[in-house]
């Protein structure tokens, strides 16, 4: 599956890796590992990690990108991991570079590398970055084993959503051949200080039905999050969406967070496939768990609307 990714890590002096923006666990975790992998296994080749920081996963060892020249792109074979579209990837300086490969999970929306491995069997982009590692018989670092361990965590909703399989496991039990401290992953994935909690409890008070339906949803204004003194987007789109999950009675949950001149949607379902509702308004991304943008609240309300008809029709 990855022969040609081999061949091209073995030609190129040069390798520079991306991912999409607002990192996730999966999308930093899979740039961490495939990094540590070339590093390893591949001598004197200089490898570049880059993209925008992110405050939710910055105790990854790794989380802290380089700042590179527009010259180092020249030659160099550049990754971009764990997007599905173009709009969507940290830095769009990967063009710029000879020979470009995309690898990822996501439902396909469109090309835009050299070489695209795209399997939406797989339960995240770090489960390839393993398979990559485990079906060449490549040295796996301890580093590389818990960053591509932690997206695989998060990606799979700690191994329960529907994309986890026997692979997914066998791929697990695979990284923690390695020293991997699960304990202490653990708590840096799921533990908080008391401010968070109470924030998270003023976002569960927000929760609103559409139209008495099974559609659940939080709308964010700018308004309010600077009442609340939150900078960070990303951590109230998609690190808030699921206070909405495992409530009996709701089968979709979105959370619409208001930024610029744009709101963004994180879509979600335990029983329904809502990926084309997002693609309709110009997003994408896996059957249950999906992301757009719309322009205003209006527009949000129409995205409800055809979700709450989603519910209704199939």
């Amino acid at each position: 599956m990855f022969e040609k990714v081999i061949e091209l890590i073995k030609k190129y002096d040069t390798v520079i890796i991306h991912r999409h923006s607002f990192p996730d666990g999966d999308a930093l975790g899979s740039q961490i590992g495939l990094s540590e992998i070339v590093k390893a296994n591949f001598e004197n080749k200089k490898v570049y990690n880059v993209g925008d920081a992110t405050k939710r996963y910055a105790f990854m060892d790794g989380a802290v990108m380089e700042e590179i020249p527009d010259e180092y792109y020249n030659g160099a074979l550049a990754f971009v991991l764990d997007s599905a579209e173009e709009q969507l990837v940290c830095d769009k300086r990967f063009k710029n570079a000879a020979m470009t490969v995309r690898i990822d999970h996501h439902i396909y929306c469109e090309t835009f590398t050299d070489v695209e491995i795209v399997d939406t069997t797989f339960e995240s982009c770090c489960g390839m970055i393993t398979e990559l590692s485990r079906e060449n018989g490549l040295k796996l670092t301890n580093k590389a084993a818990t960053a591509l361990y932690t997206g695989m965590v998060t990606d799979s909703g700690r191994f329960r959503y529907d994309g986890t399989s026997s692979r997914t496991f066998a791929l697990a039990s695979y990284l923690m051949e390695n020293e991997i401290d699960t304990t202490k992953l653990y708590t840096d994935l799921y533990s908080s200080d008391l401010s968070s909690v109470l924030l998270r409890a003023s976002f569960l008070s927000k929760i609103k039905l559409y139209e008495n339906s099974a559609v659940a949803y939080i709308y964010n204004t700018k308004e309010e999050l600077e009442a609340l003194g939150i900078d960070d987007i990303f951590y109230v789109s998609r690190g808030m969406v699921n206070v909405m999950s495992d409530i009996k009675g709701i089968d979709i949950w979105v959370n619409f967070t208001e930024s610029g001149d744009k709101v963004i949607c994180e879509l979600r379902s335990s029983k329904y496939n809502i990926n084309p509702i997002a693609v309709k308004y110009g997003g994408g991304g896996h059957q249950k768990a999906s992301g757009a943008d719309v322009r205003d609240f209006d527009e949000a309300m129409k995205m409800l609307s055809d979700l709450k008809a989603l519910t209704e029709n199939t």
